[in-house]
């Protein structure tokens, strides 16, 4: 198996990394959200050079708790057996963190999902990782412009134009 970016980060360090089953939900969430968030910047700055308060802009429209939410939602059928679970560990864990801009469900659907990402990540499954993000994006974009798709290209989120 090909070594993956958190394989190569901790081998610059000398350190190994532990089985992704043995993490606790939250701090499956704490890894999630910074390689989610790491992968929304990718795609953002990609588009093009801007101004960084609308990159910021942008990014916090998809990494915010309720568009998580969303698309914690909208990927529950693609989710394997062992993906719901990690997702919906995650999601009951007890934070003893207040949501901010947020509903409580919402936060707790968010966290799910951050649990998941972070799952994937430290298992190195990348593709599949990369996989429910494309397609969370996607539906995220077709929950804000109607059931139809109707008000913008459904790649407009991703930018990208394939």
């Amino acid at each position: 198996m090909e070594k993956g970016i958190n394989e190569y980060i901790l081998g610059k360090f000398g350190m190994e990394g532990l089985d992704p089953r043995s993490y606790s939900s939250l701090a499956l969430a704490y890894i999630g959200d910074g390689i989610y968030d790491l992968v929304v910047r990718s795609m953002v700055v990609a588009k093009g050079n801007a101004h960084v308060n609308d990159l910021h802009r942008m990014t916090s429209q998809l990494v915010k708790a309720h568009a998580q939410s969303q698309m914690a939602g909208a990927l529950k059928p693609e989710l394997t057996e062992e993906e719901f679970a990690v997702y919906r560990r995650g999601k009951n864990a007890k934070s003893y963190t207040i949501a901010k801009n947020a509903t409580v469900a919402d936060y707790h659907r968010a966290t799910g999902f951050e649990a998941l990402i972070g799952y994937l990540y430290l298992k190195n499954d990348l593709d599949r990782m990369m996989e429910l993000i494309l397609t969370g994006l996607d539906r995220l974009e077709k929950i804000a412009h109607g059931a139809d798709g109707q008000g913008g290209s459904q790649n407009e989120v991703r930018g990208t134009d394939n």
